[in-house]
Formats: C-alpha cells, sequence, structure tokens
C-alpha cells in the first residue's frame, strides 16, 4: 500500500502531476477545480502548506514507492474537536481499497496528533464509491445537502 504522508513542499510536482492526470476522471464526481487552479498551482501548494502550518486543515498524500501519489486524504476547517474529510483517489487505483485503509488510517491522526474528536464528510448520492468508504469506515448519515447544484449526504464520525 502507498505511504500516507502529511503533505510537504516536495510534493508539489507529484500532486501537480496527480491533478493533472486525473481532472476529467474527479471531475465526474466533484466540481472541476478550473483552469486557474493549474495555471496557479505552485501558489496554491503554498496556500495549502500555510494553512497546514496555522493548524485548520491537514493535506495527506499517497505515495507510491516511485514518488507518484495516488491519492489525497484530506482534513479541512479543523476547530473545536471536529474537521472536514475529502478524499481523491487516481482513477489507476481506484477500487483497491487504498480511500479505504487510508481514510481508517487518518482516523489515528486525527485524534492523536491533531486533536480531533469527530469528523464530517458529504458526498453526492451518485457518488456510489464515496459513499461506500464513508459507510465502510464508520461514518453515519446525519442528513442531506446539495453539492454543485445536486443531492449530497452529509456525514459524521465520532474518533476514539
Amino acid at each position: 500500500m502507498p505511504e500516507l504522508q502529511l503533505l510537504r513542499a516536495d510534493h508539489a510536482p507529484a500532486l501537480l502531476a496527480f491533478e493533472l492526470e486525473n481532472r476529467a476522471y474527479f471531475a465526474a464526481w466533484v466540481p472541476d477545480r478550473g483552469d486557474e487552479y493549474f495555471a496557479t498551482f505552485a501558489d496554491q501548494h503554498v496556500r495549502l502548506l500555510a494553512a497546514q502550518a496555522e493548524g485548520t486543515d491537514f493535506f495527506h498524500v499517497l505515495v507510491e514507492l516511485d514518488g507518484s501519489i495516488v491519492g489525497r486524504v484530506n482534513l479541512f476547517e479543523a476547530a473545536g474537536g471536529c474537521a472536514d474529510l475529502g478524499f481523491r483517489i487516481a482513477e489507476r487505483a481506484a477500487g483497491q481499497g487504498l480511500a479505504t485503509a487510508a481514510v481508517r488510517q487518518l482516523f489515528t491522526l486525527a485524534a492523536a496528533e491533531y486533536g480531533l474528536s469527530a469528523l464530517r464528510a458529504q458526498a453526492r448520492v451518485e457518488n456510489v464509491g464515496s459513499r461506500a468508504v464513508l459507510t465502510r469506515t464508520g461514518f453515519v448519515p446525519t442528513g442531506e445537502t446539495v453539492l454543485s447544484g445536486l443531492p449530497g449526504i452529509t456525514y459524521r464520525r465520532e474518533l476514539p
């Protein structure tokens, strides 16, 4: 299994390659990041690292032995013991259990390293894969939402 690593400055080239390689695949499930994101990727990466240094966000990448990135598992807007979870796995690595394993591994980090006691998540109703990962890892549906104009489900999971 690829190693879950906290995002670093030197991940930028591999992360950009991951995002570009999977752009169309991701756009089927989540809003496209847009051309501006890719045009200003270096600046975006610096902003992510700054938010991480402030302790409001914790960005993780799944890194293979060759240094390529096959996934992201992130915690956003950490406050009051809770944060929002987001994840994406490369198309070539989908369906191999990487998201489930990485999300489970993140639970330990979230509680022990980041002082969190609960996580929130959301997924489009049509995103069966993400919903399955959330259910398998113990997230409980808490309501409905609208994500990019489409129906979605909100989830929550308490951490041990």
